[in-house]
């Protein structure tokens, strides 16, 4: 299921108080309800077609091209229609967390997943029992060559498998394991709220962004203090998740939690490195920029409340402090993405015409954002919850290229279809840059210096917060393979992580329960979530410096470029684009480019 999370955002409530009609989507193209005739059509549809694969699995794969063919046009069709009923299940559930209903039909899909994993298990036995065939089989099935790729992925990722019995053990006690853990601390997050004021721990997580610093600090030991109370659950949660986690990657050959990851993101390892050592040398440049801002502020130090502080707040009023309204919200967008293709454009418009996104704030629903893919309807959608901030245009316009991404690919065959995360926040990234950097190029004076510190802010986000946090999963898997982990080890290690990258950039008053706060380390199937958005950022924005090189012919590249995500390495894909990533050099190039912006800040603050 493609479920792709916003990074920065946060559920919030308007400053003003005022009720704002803010859109909940219409799911009624994919389906009306978990009970109407066309949902429990497609779910019999799918039973009888999981029965038809089961059956030919059991056929003799003789002559294996035929075999293989009819497979690959079955599969195509009963995966996408899976995917589409569990996507359908969750985005149900996550607007209503605590309806047991919702929550029933999640644990249905999961069990349909498990029939789902043992097909792909099954498969990926009998292609590595006739691999001997796979290079001469092109000829007389040429239909089968764009699978090449993903065939080879397959032959690999069977190299990692347990036995049939084995692995369908795991995937059972998975959904009494890893996502049931998920789902509680999902509940938890979503149903934390303040005694004494009665907010929730969205809410609380919003003030992150009040240009009161008393509002902020208030906030943020609230929120410190509601993570302390849940921390039993939490911690347990995540030691768990991340003991499991340990002992199946033991049992399927994996050496590091990483190099599992390192292969889900079509990834590899020199890259990585590469990717991180090009962080770590700019880490002074984005300590600076905390200096820097911590003058505009005139504070002594930045504290981790600061961080999304905005500048100078009563001394300098832009266009781009005002509440607003959801209808400005999708003008704005769909006029910015326009302005890089007509059809990028008309595809923000779409959504927003067919109600595709849920962007109101509301009781029992996810906080933070995601986009979602239901194939076999070839549509998604939108969560946000917004509250009239640009931040939260920045979100969805995020949210709108994951959408977009999807839109571009929709018409490949399923298992052609679906990209890594570090590919998919590219286009994520990319579309954030498009409204971003026009904002910044049509704007002066102090405005043009808000707007570039927010840029500064939300990037150091994704490039040193994102490697705090990989710091911190690296050393609980490590410290884990010797103990049971506690909140106070979770807590210690994230705080090394935070004073290692932050370093002086910082105050003492970090956040140690980061760890409780972030849905993906939850998620049992997502270790190192984190850097994929370091790579999307720095990618996305060597793909924009060649937008801005090029012009409006640029558009069909980058299309190009997103319809090969789903057959290719990232190595491959960058190198198409012109880009050779396995170099230090060229993460340390995209770095750069927020040198520029941060002198003109230093020139502000040095002005004041």
């Amino acid at each position: 299921m493609h479920i792709y999370k916003h990074l920065l955002s946060r559920s919030s409530v308007s400053c003003t108080g005022e009720k704002k009609i803010i859109p909940r989507w219409n799911l009624d193209s994919i389906y009306k309800s978990s009970i109407s005739e066309e949902y429990k059509r497609d779910l019999l549809f799918l039973d009888n077609n999981l029965n038809t694969i089961q059956i030919h699995l059991n056929t003799p794969a003789k002559p294996f091209g035929a075999w293989l063919c009819t497979f690959m046009d079955l599969s195509n069709k009963v995966f996408s229609l899976y995917e589409s009923l569990s996507a359908y299940a969750y985005a149900s559930y996550s607007v209503a967390a605590t309806d047991s209903e919702k929550l029933n039909n999640v644990s249905l899909m999961q069990e349909k997943g498990l029939i789902i994993n043992d097909i792909s298990q099954q498969f990926g036995q009998i292609l590595s029992d006739n691999s001997q065939d796979l290079y001469s089989i092109y000829t007389d099935y040429p239909q089968l060559l764009p699978y090449k790729f993903v065939f080879e992925e397959t032959l690999e990722d069977n190299r990692h498998k347990m036995s049939r019995k084995e692995e369908q053990l795991a995937d059972d006690l998975q959904r009494f394991g890893g996502s049931a853990w998920s789902r509680l601390h999902e509940q938890i997050i979503s149903t934390l709220t303040d005694s004494e004021t009665g907010k929730s721990f969205n809410e609380l997580r919003n003030e992150a962004y009040s240009a009161d610093r008393t509002v902020r600090k208030i906030a943020y030991e609230k929120e410190l203090s509601l993570l302390k109370q849940t921390e039993l659950t939490t911690a347990a949660c995540l030691n768990n998740l991340k003991g499991a986690t340990q002992s199946l990657n033991s049992k399927r050959n994996w050496s590091e939690a990483l190099d599992r990851s390192l292969f889900a993101a079509r990834l590899s390892k020199k890259t990585l490195e590469a990717l991180v050592e090009a962080i770590e040398d700019s880490l002074p440049f984005w300590r600076s920029y905390l200096k820097t801002k911590a003058k505009i502020l005139d504070i002594e130090t930045c504290a981790f409340y600061d961080l999304f502080a905005p500048l100078l707040p009563g001394k300098g009023e832009t266009s781009y402090d005002k509440v607003w309204t959801f209808d400005e919200a999708q003008k704005y967008i769909v006029e910015k993405f326009t302005s890089f293709s007509p059809e990028f454009g008309a595809f923000a418009e779409q959504a927003f015409a067919k109600n595709w996104i849920d962007a109101e704030i509301r009781t029992g629903k996810v906080g933070g954002a995601y986009c979602i893919d239901f194939p076999y309807q070839k549509e998604s959608r939108v969560l946000s919850n917004f509250s009239g901030t640009f931040s939260d245009i920045s979100t969805l316009a995020h949210e709108l290229g994951h959408a977009y991404h999807y839109d571009c690919i929709k018409n490949t065959d399923y298992a052609l279809s679906h990209y890594p995360m570090t590919l998919a926040e590219t286009a994520s990234i990319f579309a954030e840059t498009i409204i971003m950097h026009d904002a910044i190029q049509k704007a002066d004076g102090f405005e043009k210096v808000k707007l570039i510190e927010m840029h500064l802010s939300d990037s150091a986000q994704v490039l040193v917060d994102i490697l705090s946090r990989f710091y911190f999963e690296r050393s609980v898997f490590e410290l884990r393979k010797t103990k049971e982990l506690n909140a106070e080890d979770f807590c210690t290690l994230m705080t090394d992580a935070q004073v290692k990258t932050y370093g002086n950039g910082l105050s003492e008053e970090k956040h140690p329960y980061m760890w409780a706060v972030k849905s993906h380390y939850y998620s049992p199937d997502l270790d190192f979530y984190n850097f994929p958005y370091a790579f999307g950022l720095l990618f996305a924005t060597a793909l924009f410096a060649r937008f801005k090189k090029e012009g409006s012919s640029f558009a069909q590249t980058y299309v190009s470029i997103l319809k090969d995500t789903g057959s290719m390495t990232c190595e491959d894909v960058c190198k198409k684009a012109g880009f050779d990533i396995t170099k230090k050099d060229f993460w340390l190039e995209g770095i750069k480019v927020f040198y520029n912006e941060l002198e003109e800040l230093k020139t502000y603050a040095d002005s004041l």
